[in-house]
């Protein structure tokens, strides 16, 4: 039998001829292979030009990112110099920072604020513990009237100012972070390892960066001198309207520093909602302005002053719940020789500093009983020396016989707490 058309004798050509769509023609299958594989050859170049892209793209990010945060070497290399009368640290995972939260007028955006008189005052200070484990974290305000002694601190000419007892502010004025540090360490007993410095403008830029942060006032408010006029209920404050609610004093509350510093805390505590709630943390798009934002406003102890140092020390944080993120007042009364000015309440904030030094859990609760002692649960680590799983943790004993002593419980507030509740 002869073959079909479109093929040859058996002798005439080695075998079948290859018609249409066998791979000989235009549209066979050989030039559709060929084809494949030029595409895959051209997709996998495209794909590697743009993860080249994207990495160097993420490089300049990163590269960027790093370079927006000021080391402040200075500081660190005063507080090397007394080294060896600094506190020594009981609970090695455990941190503090010292957060400041620098009045400076210098610079275009800060001169609208006041006149620039080439110094800067700590306009709010608080020493923020975070616990071994991350479980939770206690941010402790130290009022600016507080009368301290302030030890002999370097100052920018060069000079050396002496020690004197004054007003906690003026350490800051007289010989920077490095002063405000060994204040602190001096007044506490606690190892500060890390500080952060930010100025009004930094403030205003991180608080723009996460599309403002909601607030209750239970009623409006109409300061001239802040600039700020709000209804009362839920607000969604700017960075300019949240600069002058933290700043406010003469039309808010009593006027006094203990008002002020309580609504410190509690925008502090609605800005940690919004990074928590909003998806910040993990959307990039929403990130990035965030960085962007907090990494120009700060200054930094020259260990947190990259994106890696940072990293390291915040990685924990996300997962400390709310209620567990607390703020409160360190316990004062009117200084005895000036009534305008406050001293430490004993021996109720030596009770604080000590907890916080071994790591020991610290309860706040609204109201007036600071330093009273309770029975309330645990902040930090369960009293009995245990953490939640019943093993021993760092900083508390479980050799002491009789019942644990009761846990102190101070004025203050969490995260979770709803102002408008």
């Amino acid at each position: 039998m002869s073959d079909t058309a479109g093929t040859s004798p058996a002798g005439a050509g080695g075998g079948r001829t290859l018609g249409p769509g066998a791979g000989a023609s235009a549209s066979g299958t050989g030039q559709a292979r060929r084809r494949r594989r030029r595409w895959v050859r051209g997709t996998g170049l495209g794909l590697a030009v743009l993860l080249v892209l994207a990495a160097g793209a993420g490089w300049a990010v990163y590269v960027k990112l790093d370079g927006n945060i000021t080391p402040d070497e200075a500081a660190a290399a005063e507080l090397a110099r007394f080294e060896e009368e600094r506190p020594t640290p009981l609970v090695k995972e455990a941190r503090n920072l010292l957060l400041i939260g620098s009045d400076s007028r210098s610079g275009g955006d800060n001169r609208r604020y006041g006149r620039d008189s080439g110094t800067e005052r700590s306009d709010t200070a608080i020493l923020l513990h975070l616990s071994a484990g991350r479980r939770s974290a206690t941010a402790v305000s130290l009022p600016r009237d507080l009368m301290v002694a302030v030890p002999g601190c370097p100052r920018e000419d060069g000079t050396r100012a002496g020690p004197v007892f004054t007003m906690f502010n003026q350490a800051f004025q007289r010989g920077g972070s490095a002063c405000a540090i060994r204040t602190v360490e001096k007044l506490t007993g606690i190892r500060v390892d890390h500080h952060i410095v930010v100025d009004f403008h930094g403030f205003k830029e991180m608080v723009e960066a996460v599309d403002g942060v909601e607030v209750c006032l239970r009623e409006p408010i109409d300061d001239k001198a802040a600039k700020l006029r709000l209804p009362a209920g839920r607000v969604t404050l700017n960075g300019e309207q949240a600069l002058g609610y933290v700043r406010a004093r003469k039309s808010l509350g009593d006027g006094s520093d203990t008002h002020r510093m309580e609504r410190q805390q509690r925008f502090l505590g609605a800005l940690v909602n919004k990074v928590q709630g909003n998806d910040v943390l993990l959307n990039p798009v929403k990130l990035y302005p965030v960085l962007d934002a907090a990494t120009s406003a700060l200054t930094t102890d020259p260990e947190l002053a990259s994106l890696r140092g940072l990293y390291e020390l915040v990685r924990g944080l996300r997962e400390i719940p709310t209620e567990r993120v607390q703020f409160l007042t360190v316990p004062r009364e009117p200084y005895a020789a000036d009534a305008n000015r406050d001293q430490l309440s004993q021996p109720e904030a030596e009770a604080l500093f000590e907890r916080l030094r071994r790591d020991a859990s610290v309860t706040v609760a609204q109201g007036p009983g600071t330093g009273t002692e309770s029975g309330a649960p645990s902040g930090n680590s369960d009293d009995d020396g245990t953490d939640g799983d019943g093993k021993v943790t760092q900083g508390e004993s479980a050799e002491s016989s009789g019942p644990p002593s009761p846990t102190p419980t101070f004025s203050g507030n969490t995260a979770a707490e709803d102002g408008c509740a």
